[in-house]
């Protein structure tokens, strides 16, 4: 079989773990900043004797789409996207800095200001962002966060921080389970200012829908043909046996 029915089902198998991400990039197609991730494969050749176009499908890691999602208008004081690139800092679930684009932030029962998923946000000092009790919360484009005190006048703001916001260099970052960039080396990054943003906005999820539908399809016939090679391989082995048991 020339190793026939191996290289059918590395095929199939790594058909299933790219449709999974698919699938995953297609589940978080409404998620807030979400980037796509990138399943990535290579074609290995098959050493020894047979036939040169024969070869082994190894999977290489996954990658990340950093491409930038589309921004919508929401009003809301607490809701930012940075224009252009760069990233919000976060305090991750392992106590380490993270990584997000995410800026539909929140203020916790513990006053401190955090993304909707929990995460804290850090300020310039590599801590998170306190917020006293405020009648009123304002980013500035820079990252300023300003806070009216409970029972002060509308015109008293007093600075509480500002958003640490860097801009790392892609090459440097990669993707956690959690869905949170970090450097490679596991270090802090250094607050950019040149990194600024928009209040009232969010960036979308950078999914194209419509892409992974269709790579739903493709990935689901590549899974057939591996399936259909490997029922063509046992079929051949019955064949050959039958042959052997008549001479």
């Amino acid at each position: 079989m020339d190793r026939m029915l191996y290289l059918a089902m590395s095929g199939a198998s790594h058909s299933m773990k790219a449709q999974a991400v698919n699938a995953n990039n297609l589940a978080n197609v409404n998620t807030t900043s979400f980037r796509a991730d990138l399943a990535a494969f290579q074609s290995v050749a098959v050493e020894g004797a047979g036939h040169d176009s024969r070869v082994y499908s190894v999977a290489r890691g996954n990658g990340v789409d950093l491409s930038h999602g589309a921004t919508v208008s929401t009003g809301r004081e607490l809701d930012v996207a940075i224009n252009g690139e760069g990233w919000f800092a976060i305090q991750a679930a392992d106590g380490g800095e993270g990584f997000t684009r995410a800026g539909n932030f929140r203020v916790s029962s513990f006053g401190q200001l955090e993304t909707d998923r929990g995460q804290p946000v850090l300020g310039n000092s590599g801590l998170p962002i306190i917020i006293p009790p405020s009648e009123k919360i304002e980013i500035a484009p820079d990252g300023t966060v300003s806070a009216r005190p409970v029972g002060q006048t509308a015109s008293t703001l007093v600075v509480i921080d500002r958003v640490k916001m860097v801009n790392p260099e892609p090459a440097t970052m990669q993707k956690g389970n959690d869905g949170v960039m970090r450097l490679n080396d596991g270090t802090t990054s250094i607050a950019d200012a040149s990194v600024t943003l928009s209040s009232g906005m969010l960036e979308g999820s950078n999914v194209n829908a419509v892409d992974s539908m269709v790579n739903m399809i493709s990935l689901a016939r590549q899974f057939e043909m591996g399936v259909k090679m490997m029922k063509a391989a046992e079929d051949n082995d019955r064949a050959s046996a039958q042959l052997l048991q008549m001479s």
